[in-house]
């Protein structure tokens, strides 16, 4: 009903609408019964009066022609007390064709208001008319008095006009009364039945609305629901048991306990108590959905409880961060212990304020939408809220939080194994260092025998006494100079070498290192007749560190010197080192080809295993590739062998070109 106000109730809109339908219909059965029986009223009581006048009229005549008036007078006052026609008959008197009045029933003069009244229009058999006389009013009814084809006079019956009102009004009152009674009785009963309707419908809004509100209890006390049926749920006591309604795991072929069958039979939810109409059917369908929700709201709280307990028991710090703004929304006691933050403090902290130098760290996987719902970032750098660094392990993994997309980031602190690792590569470089000082000291030798020349050179000239000619001293001046320089090179690599480097990421050409290798071992490796062939291309720069690079290939090319120069590799055989570098598809690939004996396949499976070496006992300890796999991974990159006896080996390098200089290329 749209021209109703909106907030009108249903109560309402039902009372007054069947009302007003009510209503209207009492009215149009009033106004047609009123109209119908005054109008047959009337219309009996004119017939009635004609019945009299005729009646009159037929006995009349004989004593109009006899000029009798004793008996007409007689007749007329006899027609006019008959029964109850003294009081319906006002008068009645007989006229002859020439207006004179033969006979009446006024005991008293009379009235002049009545001569000439209500002509009889010529072949008519009555005439009806409304007369004023006396100051009342009375129907007129004129018959003629005939006999044979003469009209000998007219009688008139005057019928009392109040005496007809006070009949129609009984005849009013009496039915109007009774539809007031039946419009009453519909009032009680409209009223009943909206308030049947609409009380259910007020009580189930109520019970929604204290829902909404969060309260369970009141809505089972609005219903008058009972929990019965809860007491006798197995899955509502015991959480950890499937409900098969709503739960729904139960499999077609899956087989049914006795008691689990018994349980679901007895479910209300299959079958309802039943009863009542559709109101009393949605009360019960409401009470229903009442009880699962406070089924799953249980199984809710108990879950985010197990979420909590997981949450604040779990070792390692955990955050949960708003995916759209980076800020932390939640975080672990750990997480305290860890960064040194209260959790307040935590809390509304952007995460990149922990892992400033993470480039590619959890802020990269933020802004990515297009990234996997779980990653790993190994070994990223943090800081305490000291300032302090430490390095964690982050698995990220997305999921909603309060309405808001949101990454878990779990941080697991490794900054004790990466000391470690630190520790264990700095010692595998000291050994190398070690095992190539003979060929250290040989380079270092030849620019000190070169400067030893150049000086002997000068002393001679000057024990003569004479003077070294220009262009002489210029040459001997700026080769000493020159290996000097070379003496220097080969001090300054061997410091950076040596240094203990921390695992932070940079921009890395990984030419760089390669060469750097062989600013160490070339000459040895030339001693020992091993062709170096360098096929280096322009690459584009990974993210890496350049000084545990130099490691990674130190030890290829020492496994690759030593595959060719052993024992059981035959002299005669050609010793030829080829590295390969070049890029493709956002990719750097760097090969390390040797000549040697192979790997057999039972070795090969186990060459990155720590400890695991083929070298004889006490020339090796077998951690030089598991190291280099160990550092290759750090930077994301990728380490495969091909190795076939008598074939020799080529171990391929592949890393990713970092991200936000790739483009640039080399």
């Amino acid at each position: 009903m749209p021209f109703l106000p909106q907030r009108v109730s249903l109560k309402l809109k039902m009372f007054g609408g069947t009302m007003a339908v009510v209503l209207l219909v009492s009215a149009v059965i009033a106004i047609l019964a009123r109209w119908i029986l005054v109008t047959s009223l009337n219309r009996e009581l004119e017939q009635r009066g004609v019945a009299i006048g005729q009646s009159i009229a037929e006995r009349a005549s004989g004593f109009i022609l006899d000029k009798d008036r004793p008996n007409l007078v007689s007749l007329v006052f006899d027609a006019a007390q008959l029964g109850e026609r003294k009081v319906l008959v006002s008068y009645i008197f007989i006229s002859d064709n020439d207006g004179r009045i033969l006979a009446n029933t006024f005991i008293r003069p009379f009235p002049a208001d009545l001569r000439g009244i209500n002509p009889l229009p010529e072949n008519k058999d009555y005439s009806i008319d409304l007369v004023d006389f006396d100051r009342s009013q009375a129907i007129d009814i004129a018959v003629p008095v005939r006999e044979g084809i003469y009209t000998l006079g007219a009688v008139h019956v005057g019928l009392s006009k109040s005496h007809i009102d006070s009949l129609v009004g009984k005849l009013r009152t009496t039915f109007l009364g009774f539809i007031t009674a039946v419009t009453v009785v519909m009032f009680l009963i409209v009223l009943r039945l909206s308030n049947a309707v609409a009380r259910p419908l007020s009580r189930l809004t109520q019970a929604a609305d204290a829902i909404s509100r969060g309260s369970l209890d009141a809505p089972e006390a609005m219903l008058g629901l009972s929990d019965d049926a809860i007491k006798h749920c197995q899955a509502y006591a015991d959480t950890d048991l499937p409900c098969w309604h709503f739960d729904q795991n139960r499999g077609e072929g899956e087989p049914t306990s006795q008691a689990a069958s018994r349980t679901c039979r007895e479910c209300r939810f299959y079958r309802k108590e039943g009863g009542g109409d559709e109101v009393a059917q949605l009360a019960e369908s409401f009470s229903n959905m009442i009880w699962s929700i406070r089924l799953y709201r249980r199984r809710l709280r108990e879950s985010e409880e197990k979420y909590r307990s997981l949450f604040d028991s779990n070792p390692d710090p955990v955050f949960v961060v708003e995916a759209a703004t980076g800020r932390i929304l939640d975080a672990n006691s750990q997480a305290e212990a860890v960064y040194g933050y209260g959790r307040k403090e935590l809390v509304g902290r952007g995460l990149a304020e922990l892992e400033p130098d993470a480039d590619g760290g959890v802020a990269a996987y933020l802004a990515d939408r297009d990234a996997p719902e779980r990653v790993l970032f190994p070994k990223l750098r943090h800081v305490r809220k000291d300032g302090e660094p430490l390095y964690v392990n982050v698995h990220a993994c997305r999921i909603a939080y309060r309405a808001r997309d949101a990454v878990i980031v779990s941080a697991t602190d490794i900054t004790e194994l990466v000391e470690k690792d630190a520790q264990l590569i700095q010692a595998s470089k000291m050994k190398t260092l070690g095992e190539m000082s003979a060929g250290i000291a040989h380079e270092l030798n030849q620019p000190l025998n070169a400067i030893k020349m150049g000086s002997d050179y000068l002393k001679m000239v000057a024990e003569t006494g004479g003077l070294p000619s220009p262009v002489a001293l210029a040459a001997v001046t700026g080769q000493v100079s020159e290996q000097v320089d070379r003496a220097a090179a080969i001090i300054g690599h061997l410091r950076d070498f040596g240094r203990k480097s921390e695992p932070k990421l940079e921009y890395v050409d990984i030419n760089e290192p390669i060469k750097g290798v062989f600013t160490i071992i070339g000459h040895e490796l030339a001693l020992q007749g091993i062709e170096v062939v360098l096929r280096l291309a322009a690459v584009a720069p990974i993210k890496a560190h350049a000084n545990r690079l130099e490691q990674v290939f130190f030890n290829l090319v020492v496994n690759a010197r030593d595959a060719m120069t052993g024992i059981s590799c035959p002299a005669e055989r050609p010793r030829r080192l080829t590295i390969v570098s070049e890029s493709r598809d956002g990719l750097v690939d760097v090969s390390v080809a040797d000549t040697g004996c192979g790997i057999p396949e039972a070795a090969r499976r186990k060459i990155f295993e720590p400890f695991f070496t083929t070298k004889q006992t006490g020339q090796g300890m077998g951690l030089g590739l598991a190291i280099t796999y160990g550092i290759v991974r750090d930077y994301g990159g990728e380490i495969e062998v091909e190795s076939a006896p008598e074939k020799g080996s080529v171990f391929r390098l592949t890393f990713p070109v970092a991200r936000d200089r790739g483009e640039r290329g080399p």
